[in-house]
């Protein structure tokens, strides 16, 4: 199963390279200049593609798993959650019972609407929990740059990480180009925050999310993630496995989706994932009841 799922990686990067060919993405903001200079703003250097070990400060882990049933849980999953909050409804004192839970238990990032996000990094100032951002959320149909023009904004108000939704139709249709060009897009209008590409991989074929993955990967993205959570479906540990197998411990993969207990955590991160998205972080961290998703 791991050499076919290398296989098909293989000969879909090389279909994704002969069919974007010289398509120019969106050029590097202003100052997004490679160190070691000639960078197109691909963001793939290893110097500019640490592992996201911020992801598990905290917990005790001297190292993640990068293949599904590699390495041992930590047992303390804070620092591996985006605590999440996305419902439309959200208020003010929502915002704030968000943060100070993040504080509390020491959840790796709030992950919020743009709108919330200077609200958000107010509420955690002096905190070394993260803001982060979902942009084209939910539906992912935005124009590529209506997508930019939001990453740039939450940047601008404090976030540090982005979590955008691919473009599904055109990752279905396999336009290669548009969806690496939407992912670029984003990518450049972020730094330096890392951007995490959602695939809402409860629409998608195995060999669709091989191709989201590989995409992601070639167009510069940090991480790949599972679900937004108002999708069909959610993250299931063999979605996670395949995406790690595909991505490798180039990008970080995210969790996201249905995960309600420190159980669904685990199981998610025995599978590959070293970052978890979750509404019900808090039942997840102390074994509680958990509240309303999302």
């Amino acid at each position: 199963m791991d050499e076919d799922i290398e296989r098909i990686a293989e000969i879909v990067a090389a279909r994704i390279r002969d069919q974007l060919g010289n398509v120019a993405h969106a050029p590097a903001a202003p100052g997004d200049v490679c160190p070691e200079g000639g960078c197109s703003g691909c963001g793939q250097c290893s110097s500019k593609r640490p592992d996201d070990v911020r992801a598990i400060v905290g917990t005790g882990a001297a190292r993640i798993a990068a293949a599904p049933g590699a390495g041992q849980v930590a047992s303390d999953l804070a620092g591996y959650i985006d605590h999440t909050l996305l419902k439309p409804e959200a208020t003010p004192d929502d915002l704030k019972t968000l943060c100070q839970e993040a504080r509390r238990y020491g959840f790796a990032t709030v992950c919020v609407n743009s709108s919330n996000v200077g609200r958000c990094r107010s509420l955690l100032a002096g905190s070394p929990v993260r803001v982060c951002a979902v942009v084209g959320f939910p539906l992912g149909a935005m124009s590529p740059g209506a997508k930019a023009f939001e990453a740039r904004e939450a940047v601008r108000n404090g976030a540090g990480e982005i979590d955008m939704v691919v473009n599904i139709g055109a990752l279905k249709a396999g336009d290669y180009a548009a969806v690496s060009d939407d992912i670029a897009r984003v990518v450049a209008a972020s730094r330096p925050a890392k951007v995490k590409v959602i695939l809402e991989t409860g629409m998608l074929s195995d060999e669709e999310k091989v191709v989201g993955c590989t995409l992601s990967k070639l167009a510069g993205a940090h991480f790949v993630k599972t679900s937004t959570g108002f999708g069909k479906g959610g993250a299931t540990p063999e979605d996670v496995a395949l995406m790690r197998r595909v991505v490798g411990g180039a990008l970080g993969v995210k969790a996201s989706g249905g995960i309600r207990s420190r159980q669904d955590a685990e199981r998610m991160i025995a599978a590959g994932a070293n970052r978890i998205g979750a509404s019900a972080s808090v039942a997840i961290v102390t074994g509680g009841t958990a509240r309303t998703a999302y």
